[in-house]
């Protein structure tokens, strides 16, 4: 069984039950500024690249695919992935992205990092998790470095799966314009009502987290000023697609897309119920982006699980969007 599995039956657990003291200083001042530490060659045209984030005050793990042509200037796509950060899975090694984008002329970068974080600045250091400023770090620290260093345009648009389809949301309203499209596949997210606090605690604290040192406590005001299902007018320009299945199993619900029979029964057992709230949070979006007459794409499909091969599929189907923003 996948070694995910018992971290995810925590968060089912409270998807089903949800459906039936004192901040430490979160804006001390970096010793050092944000550089590449590292890079080294990967499989293929891949590149590993180390990020030091000041802010954060560690090194953060990166891949790199370069654009086609690396002697022109490209845009640059960023890939997040779920509540694992990609130790359980990530577009690297569950998706096709390097076949997909290797005719591409952008770049693509993918963050092996960020388990339970919300890719934002939390407000206190975690026990745990420690210092997160992932906010700060994918709209100030990074970006930068890898137009330095791999020729970029200066034109962005992000994308993630479950919990990171939430995050794209947020990072979009951190720096309005700086990505120029997002992408949220499966994700949930309003976060700041009963049922997305919920949901946010679940994931937060499978990863041994506490959820208060990210927003502060349920009431505080942080929680409404990170909800982009509240802050929905303020996504107005940006190009938007999200995708969902409904849980029921659906084409990809095989050995083959799977990988072998215990990650299929996964699917089966916990994928299925994930994207069941996952197809209600965006169904609730879709309402609210339509009742303020904001564009967005939203691709219902009729079946599907919480899995990497239909987040493969949704990345496919998105691209021209992306590509079009990314001109």
């Amino acid at each position: 069984m996948p070694k995910n599995l018992r971290r995810t039956g925590a968060v089912v657990l409270a998807f089903a039950l949800l459906l039936a003291g004192v901040w430490s200083d979160a804006h001390a001042e970096p010793s050092a500024a944000a550089e590449i530490a590292e890079i080294r060659p990967g499989p293929g045209r891949q590149q590993q690249v180390e990020v030091y984030s000041a802010a954060m005050d560690r090194v953060v793990e990166i891949a790199v695919l370069p654009a086609a042509d690396p002697e022109k200037p490209a845009p640059t796509l960023y890939l997040l992935n779920g509540s694992s950060g990609g130790s359980d899975g990530n577009w690297i090694d569950r998706t096709d992205i390097a076949e997909f984008f290797a005719d591409e002329q952008v770049t693509v970068v993918v963050v092996l990092d960020g388990a339970g974080s919300y890719f934002t600045d939390w407000r206190a250091d975690d026990p745990v998790l420690g210092k997160q400023r992932w906010g700060t770090f994918l709209t100030e620290e990074l970006p930068p470095l890898i137009d330095a260093e791999f020729d970029g345009t200066g034109a962005n648009a992000i994308a993630g799966v479950s919990m990171a389809g939430t995050s794209v949301f947020q990072l979009a309203l951190a720096a309005p314009g700086f990505y120029r499209a997002i992408g949220s596949y499966s994700g949930c997210v309003r976060t700041s009502d009963p049922a997305g606090q919920t949901i946010v605690q679940a994931v937060i604290t499978t990863q041994r987290g506490t959820p208060a040192n990210m927003w502060g406590p349920p009431t505080d005001p942080a929680w409404r000023a990170n909800d982009p299902f509240l802050q929905a007018d303020r996504l107005r320009g940006t190009a938007v697609y999200v995708a969902t299945g409904t849980g029921l199993p659906g084409p990809r619900e095989n050995i083959a897309d799977a990988g072998d029979l215990p990650n299929l029964l996964y699917q089966l057992m916990f994928g299925a119920p994930l994207e069941v709230v996952a197809n209600a949070c965006t169904r609730q979006l879709q309402e609210r982006l339509r009742a303020a007459n904001i564009p967005a794409t939203f691709d219902l499909r009729p079946t599907g699980t919480h899995a990497w091969s239909y987040w493969q599929d949704d990345l496919h189907r998105s691209w021209p969007m992306f590509r079009a923003a990314l001109r």
